[in-house]
């Protein structure tokens, strides 16, 4: 393959699969699992990514607004579609596109209640984290509005666990599902109802499994971005190098002039800024690429579309691949580092960076 694109995402697919094959083994064969691809499948291409786990039979994707359901609707998924935030100003497009709407409070409830249509509907408690989601002492309101509204077609009700990555959390998270199981048992002798339910994410299906209920939402495990050695990252971010050059002793690097050379050294010019994603806490040698299997540390402070790495140890030279993030340079550690979650780091790759599907 010739590639003219001199930063790539190169996405896996085989991993992907791998990583949903491994979640599902801790669920129950009839639970169903809802991929979360939201934020453009965490940077890594929704498109791409919904049409392979569609083909590997997740029941329905978990996205953020209608734009992205519209996405992937007129990309041509079949499958279910949730949107997380409808908004009160997407109603055509959700119809049109026979999206599943989050319902969590009356605003949206009677609007989409009056405008007497069969809709698909998910409705979400609180349970803790205080977001969103109705309170359970409004579910007698919730049933007589659904007795209002009967083209409402409730799929689910759900919730979201705030801390289940959190061992020392753990009592706040079982409060959490135990507050869950109470509205299900109240919601379903007021509605008179039997609806699938969800509460557990990535974290919460690797820790709490036994309350997998119907459904689960799976989203950062499915990148690999998970505290588990059975999960692979799914994605290598790639660039070259676009410039070297010898600094004498005593002469800056980078915007500032905060780098100053302690002797001769060699840098080479990577065009990949914080634009693209790259972190600006990882400046100043807080953080590194790979370059010919060794490390390299970034030095200076991070641009816009570049970085500056320290290739004096390194035997480089012009066009070389650079591997900002991959297996020896993994997004958990890169997170560590700098005090952050993998989320972030993914959510806020650029879309100009070309991203190639392997399968």
């Amino acid at each position: 393959m010739n590639i003219a694109h001199e930063t790539i995402l190169e996405v896996d697919f085989n991993a992907l699969s791998d990583n949903l094959t491994y979640l599902k083994s801790k669920l129950k064969t009839n639970t169903k699992v809802i991929a979360v691809i939201k934020a453009y499948a965490y940077g890594h291409g929704d498109v791409r990514l919904a049409k392979k786990l569609e083909s590997l039979g997740v029941y329905a994707f978990w996205v953020a607004d209608f734009e992205e359901g519209t996405r992937l609707r007129e990309a041509g998924i079949t499958v279910p579609i949730i949107i997380a935030n409808p908004g009160l100003k997407s109603v055509d497009k959700i119809i049109k596109h026979q999206l599943d709407v989050v319902i969590y409070n009356t605003d949206l409830l009677h609007l989409f209640g009056a405008l007497n249509t069969n809709i698909n509907i998910h409705i979400k408690f609180n349970t803790g984290m205080n977001r969103y989601g109705f309170e359970n002492h409004e579910i007698a309101y919730i049933a007589n509005a659904l007795k209002k509204y009967p083209k409402l077609n409730v799929q689910s009700i759900c919730s979201h666990l705030a801390a289940s990555d959190t061992p020392s959390k753990d009592e706040f998270t079982l409060k959490q599902i135990e507050q869950f199981d109470l509205i299900h048992k109240q919601f379903s002798e007021a509605t008179q109802l039997k609806v699938g339910r969800h509460i557990l994410n990535t974290n919460g299906v690797l820790r709490f499994s036994k309350k997998q209920y119907e459904m689960v939402r799976l989203g950062i495990g499915l990148y690999g971005g998970a505290h588990d050695n059975n999960l692979k990252q799914i994605s290598t971010l790639k660039s070259v190098i676009s410039q070297l050059r010898t600094v004498p002793k005593g002469m800056s690097i980078g915007y500032n002039a905060s780098y100053i050379a302690k002797k001769e050294m060699a840098i080479a010019v990577v065009p990949f800024g914080y634009a693209d994603g790259l972190n600006r806490r990882l400046s100043e040698n807080n953080g590194h690429v790979r370059l010919r299997n060794q490390t390299c540390p970034i030095i200076g402070k991070i641009s816009m579309d570049s970085c500056i790495i320290d290739v004096s140890n390194c035997n480089c030279k012009l066009g070389d691949e650079v591997i900002i993030f991959g297996t020896s340079n993994t997004i958990l550690s890169i997170a560590e580092k700098i005090k952050t979650i993998p989320y972030e780091i993914y959510a806020t790759l650029n879309r100009r960076i070309k991203r190639i599907y392997v399968d």
